[in-house]
């Protein structure tokens, strides 16, 4: 085979390969995450991740405690499921559509942060 035609199947090949592979542009980022928090996650979570937001008490289920040691051996992966997909039968809805990837992921590592803080 020719040179020329290894250097074009190269070029068709990384122009197929989906770009939906590559993952967020950037590192995910606490202060953003802190800010997201903040305005969603704060009513019911509570300003330092335990549980005890100025909403929860209105709620039928208590909004996880990231201090719990449940929360803290949850993987990123399932907070970030959580996150995006919510609790089927509980308060926690799915913030897919509300936040982008590159804001669940910033407030899933606030929260890892949170759940890493002394009680």
């Amino acid at each position: 085979m020719p040179r020329w035609l290894w250097g074009s199947c190269a070029v068709l090949l990384i122009l197929a390969t989906p770009l939906a592979l590559v993952a967020q542009d950037y590192p995910p980022d606490v202060t953003r995450g802190k800010e997201v928090y903040g305005r969603h996650c704060q009513r019911c979570h509570g300003p330092s991740g335990w549980g005890d937001g100025p909403e929860a008490a209105s709620l039928r289920m208590k909004p996880a405690d990231f201090h719990r040691f449940g929360s803290y051996l949850k993987s990123d992966e399932d907070l970030l499921r959580t996150v995006e997909h919510g609790i089927v039968f509980s308060p926690m809805h799915a913030w897919r559509g509300q936040l982008t990837d590159g804001e669940m992921q910033d407030v899933v590592a606030y929260i890892r942060v949170l759940s890493q803080q002394a009680r």
